[in-house]
């Protein structure tokens, strides 16, 4: 029997929120719009400054304005729909929208895995082969590293997409989760949903576990490096660089690795529990990272400090 025929997939789907917690729904939006203004405030802030400070036309900077971008992306793609659970109930959202959202999410993710990669292979270039940076990281290699890397999460999520979307869903519309995660809306589908969860784990696990594999291979040489260095001032200058790096690739990896398998094994997780970890994991790390980088890194406190002036106008 073809379900396709006898079952029609909703026109819409209704987002629980954080199931078990509504009751401090409206609380947990005021935490989550905090976020999100401080993420929005903080990246453009960050973007503005890489564009009209010249000092900061550098590859490192470069990677770190496509950071920025995803940072805002991710969080625009979710916490809206967020707030507008948490405060005004309203948690329907269109069958198509629920997909686009979903190929968003997923696929920045791998963006931002990949572009992580991309910064700790600047600093390993400019550690270890200083002379060499910039015949390595020209402009043109810079934009050819995005593309790919852009490429690769778009490649990664449309097989994906294509087979949640072909998945009939004729029981329950209620996703117990805040959006459109597609191991929670998988839950909901009416056929073997096996192929697009072995896909989704195999394909996420393989992503992350490669990135992170040459990550660690490249802060290797670079501690290796630096141990070699005679001048204490260049080795703090190095560890000082890369530890802003370190800090903001723990921030992504670790939740989000720890998201990924508790969604896929549950048991003894309560779904409140789930939920909020995957929410925080969207919405913490584009509200923290430029604060990280602001803090950790002088060439970009340098350039607030000059861009301020601009940033207020004329007075009188």
């Amino acid at each position: 029997m073809d379900l396709h025929k006898f079952n029609s997939s909703p026109s819409a789907f209704f987002l629980i929120g954080i199931p078990g917690l509504e009751d401090v729904h409206p609380w947990m939006g005021v935490s989550f719009c905090a976020m999100y203004l401080v993420a929005l405030l903080g990246n453009c802030t960050l973007l503005l400054t890489i564009q009209l400070v010249h000092t900061l036309h550098h590859p490192m900077f470069y990677f770190l304005g496509m950071l920025g971008i995803i940072d805002l992306v991710m969080a625009t793609s979710v916490v809206p729909k967020m707030l507008s659970i948490f405060w005004m109930g309203s948690q329907e959202i269109g069958f198509d929208a629920c997909f686009i959202q979903m190929f968003l999410i997923h696929s920045i993710t791998a963006v931002e895995s990949g572009v992580l990669l991309a910064m700790a292979f600047d600093r390993y270039v400019a550690i270890c082969h200083p002379l060499r940076y910039e015949a390595i990281l020209t402009s043109q290699r810079v934009a050819q590293i995005g593309l790919a890397i852009l490429a690769r999460g778009i490649l990664f999520m449309v097989p994906l997409t294509w087979m949640m979307r072909r998945l009939p869903y004729c029981t329950s519309k209620q996703i117990s989760h805040s959006y459109c995660e597609h191991m929670a809306v998988m839950k909901l589908a009416c056929a073997d949903s096996s192929a697009s969860s072995i896909y989704s784990t195999v394909g996420s696990t393989l992503i992350v576990g490669i990135d992170t594999a040459f990550i660690a291979l490249s802060y290797g040489l670079i501690l290796r490096a630096v141990a070699k260095c005679t001048e204490q001032t260049e080795m703090l200058k190095a560890f000082s660089t890369c530890s802003a790096h370190i800090g903001v690739m723990l921030l992504y990896y670790l939740p989000g690795m720890a998201s990924i398998y508790i969604q896929c094994f549950p048991q003894g997780v309560p779904p409140h529990v789930q939920v909020l970890l995957a929410d925080l994991y969207l919405s913490l790390p584009p509200m923290l990272n430029p604060i990280i980088y602001s803090i950790r890194m002088k060439q970009v406190r340098e350039a607030l400090v000059k861009l301020l002036p601009f940033l207020r106008g004329p007075v009188g």
